[in-house]
């Protein structure tokens, strides 16, 4: 099949992205409003197969197709493995070779000072949030459709500063520089690619200190213009929004979503 009867093919069947880390948080939100806006979705996710389960079966219940792969997106190694098994899942699940968008948004957070962070706590947010992210977008991009589109997850904390975040937050900033050489050297495939910058969001992240802590809850809402903290479905709503193809000529930006924290 040439790729232009196979574009047609795909574009028939409705768009389909991949969400890094799917299972729970802004991934999970993500994925569900995608669903709602038409997409299928393949979701990964480390070690919660059960919550990737409980994600897919939202996905479904909206009527759309979904399935869940396990990844480390920290460990390169993997990624090979990691883009073998997606192809299969597309030509099985979904009757496809290739994919429309890449939601590069699994990590983790850390919460250290400058002077106590240690090599070993650099390397793994290096491997999540840089490393990771360059290299399984490397490797998945004979899978990327042609006018497709990645979306690179950020922070806030790349624009405004918090003492413990350093390590975290320069790793985001990298993703952000990348980001636009992705745009400029894709641009020929039509491929557009942006960052979405959330800020302080009542999840788990972080072991949950935004949503569960009252005084850090009520620290964030009073730096924020619109008096609150932010929602996951605050988050999947600007990433489908981002990915809807309303938003076609939005390239090579850096997109923040956090009610207007720190202006």
């Amino acid at each position: 099949m040439s790729n232009a009867a196979s574009s047609n093919t795909q574009a028939s069947q409705g768009r389909l992205a991949l969400i890094t880390g799917g299972s729970r948080g802004l991934g999970r939100s993500a994925a569900i409003h995608l669903a709602r806006a038409g997409w299928d979705v393949v979701i990964t996710y480390k070690e919660r197969a059960d919550a990737a389960e409980a994600t897919l079966a939202e996905v479904r219940a909206l009527g759309r197709k979904g399935a869940a792969l396990a990844l480390d997106s920290g460990e390169v190694a993997g990624f090979a493995d990691f883009r073998s098994r997606f192809a299969a899942v597309l030509a099985s699940e979904f009757g496809r070779t290739q994919f429309d968008a890449l939601v590069n948004n699994a990590g983790n957070g850390a919460d250290v000072s400058f002077a106590d962070t240690t090599e070993q706590q650099f390397d793994e947010m290096m491997n999540v949030h840089l490393k990771g992210v360059f290299f399984l977008t490397q490797s998945l991009l004979p899978l990327l459709a042609d006018g497709g589109q990645i979306l690179n997850v950020s922070s806030g904390l790349a624009r405004f500063s918090f003492p413990g975040k350093a390590v975290y937050a320069i790793m985001k900033g990298g993703v952000e520089v990348l980001t636009r050489y992705l745009a400029k050297e894709l641009g020929g495939r039509g491929i557009r690619v942006n960052t979405l910058a959330p800020g302080a969001i009542a999840t788990d992240f972080g072991g949950g200190v935004v949503r569960d802590n009252p005084q850090i809850n009520a620290h964030v809402a009073a730096a924020t213009a619109l008096g609150r903290v932010g929602e996951a479905d605050d988050i999947g709503g600007a990433v489908a929004s981002l990915l809807d193809q309303r938003s076609g000529w939005i390239n090579a930006q850096r997109i923040e979503a956090s009610g207007g924290m720190l202006v």
